[in-house]
Parts: structure tokens; sequence; C-alpha cells
């Protein structure tokens, strides 16, 4: 495996891959990978020749007050696990490279950032979109994967690619859980062994939400309440959205269908922002 830093040097092994008649996979994280991150990489080599993985901790996601000097990092560990999942290069771009001096162009969706994670995190989908859009113009892959779990941001990067007719392809792997349903996050390293037990009101909401769409439920009022009641009883969780939209708008529904999607937001013991999400259909 091969440790590239510079954006140009990059660019030009991808090049040279790509004259070679080798097909490119690029998968972009932000590090500390887990069983998640990995699954990506390997959906990536199922599908081309040579994968890249990116790994860089971009600043202009983050806002004010949010956790970007305390994100977890640990490159070494992150070296050995890319290795070992047959990754051709990892790539680590410093900051000063991804934003030199000066710089100030910005990629927006507006629609689609607005709602869900967009509603709390005002600029955090221009951060995403401007650096992924970077990535992709200097790794010029042939696919991209990006998992679930971030159902917005998958949403927003398939509009940005399609509204910029960019010749790449956005796969889209399923949430990898843990055993006992928690979706895995590098943010889960935040939790203590209390906390971690308290963040599975999440996955149990979802569940909850699905059984009742099985028995015929459709009202999106009673299946908020439902699931608000769920997470209201666990001591240090507190709700930041509930929401059931439509899988391709993002819009929110009143009433469920096949299309519904199911998105919550939920911080435990103060401090540590989780997400998840589910398809309500999957329950019938």
């Amino acid at each position: 495996m091969r440790i590239i830093t510079s954006p140009a040097e990059m660019t030009a092994w991808a090049r040279e891959q790509q004259s070679d008649g080798h097909s490119l996979a690029l998968v972009p994280t932000m590090g500390y990978f887990h069983k998640g991150h990995l699954a990506l990489m390997l959906m990536a080599a199922d599908k081309v020749d040579k994968v890249v993985v990116s790994l860089f901790v971009n600043p202009i996601q983050f806002g004010p007050g949010e956790d970007l000097d305390q994100y977890p990092v640990d490159p070494a560990r992150d070296e050995e696990l890319a290795r070992s999942q047959g990754v051709s290069v990892l790539f680590m771009p410093t900051r000063e490279d991804m934003y030199p001096p000066g710089f100030q162009t910005v990629v927006s969706v507006p629609e689609l950032s607005r709602h869900l994670c967009g509603a709390d995190r005002p600029g955090h989908f221009n951060g995403v979109t401007t650096v992924v859009c970077k990535l992709l113009h200097i790794v010029r892959p042939d696919c991209a994967v990006f998992g679930e779990k971030d159902f917005q941001q998958l949403a927003v990067i398939r509009r940005m690619v399609a509204d910029l007719n960019m010749d790449v392809e956005i796969l889209a792997h399923p949430i990898v859980r843990e055993p006992d349903g928690l979706a895995m996050s590098s943010r889960n390293s935040y939790l203590g062994s209390e906390e971690r037990q308290q963040a599975l009101c999440l996955s149990r909401s979802i569940a909850h939400a699905r059984s009742l769409y099985a028995t015929g439920v459709r009202d999106t009022t009673r299946l908020a309440e439902e699931v608000r009641d769920i997470i209201k009883k666990v001591t240090g969780a507190h709700i930041q959205y509930i929401s059931f939209f439509n899988r391709t708008t993002l819009e929110s529904v009143n009433q469920t269908d096949e299309n519904t999607q199911m998105a919550l937001a939920v911080t435990i013991g103060g401090r540590v922002r989780l997400i998840d999400n589910g398809r309500l259909v999957e329950a019938g």
C-alpha cells in the first residue's frame, strides 16, 4: 500500500493507473477506522481494480463548539487496517494542501442540506460537499463508496454529482451495526460504558417504529410520539430531531409509505451526538 499526501501526486498516480486500464474506487473517510469503514473498503474492492481511501479530518464541516479538536485520530492504526483490506493508496492530505491560503470556493446543495442535520448544523453540508468535490476531482475515480448511516450526506452527494455532471458512480453500503444494534461510528469511542448502553435507544427506536409500521400504523405524529417516549425514558439522552421523510427529496411526510425513511439525532450524556436511520418498509 502506498501513502500519498500530495494532491498533485495523488492525481498523477490515479492517471497512471487509469492509463494502464485499471479502474479506481474512492472511499472518503475522516479516519479512526471501524468495521463500517472496512466494509466500505471491501465493497469498493469488489467493484474495481484499485482502491483509494482518503483520510482527512475536514475542518470546514465542523461548526463552532463542535468536536474538531477532540475528533479521534490514530493514523498508524488506520494505516495498518487499510493495508489489511488490500487498499492500494491511503491518501492523507494536509489542511494546507486542501485549503490553501485565500481559499474561498464552496460547493452547496441548499435544498437537501436544509433538513435534518443541516437544520442543527448550519454550514456542515457545505463543508461536506466541498471536500468530497475536491477529493473526486483529485482522484477521478470510477466510483465512490459511502455508508448509509449518514443518509442525508449520501443524498446530498448524489445530488451534487448529478447536478455537476460528474462522471462517477456513487455506491451506498448498508449501515454496519454492533451485535446489539448500535450503528458503528467513530464517535462511539467517546461513550463510557453507561453511555454506551444509553445509546442503544436509537436503534431500539427504529426497530419500534418499524414494528408499528408493520402493524399498519402510518401516521408520523403517532410514530414520533412513540419514539420520543422510548428515548425520554433513557437517562442522559436528549433528542435533537426525529424525522420521517421521503427517501429522495428528504421532505417530511405526514403519512408513511414504502418510500419513507426515519432518521434521528440524539445527544448522549450531554456531549456525544449520534445519528441513526432506517427504512420503515423493511419491517414488512
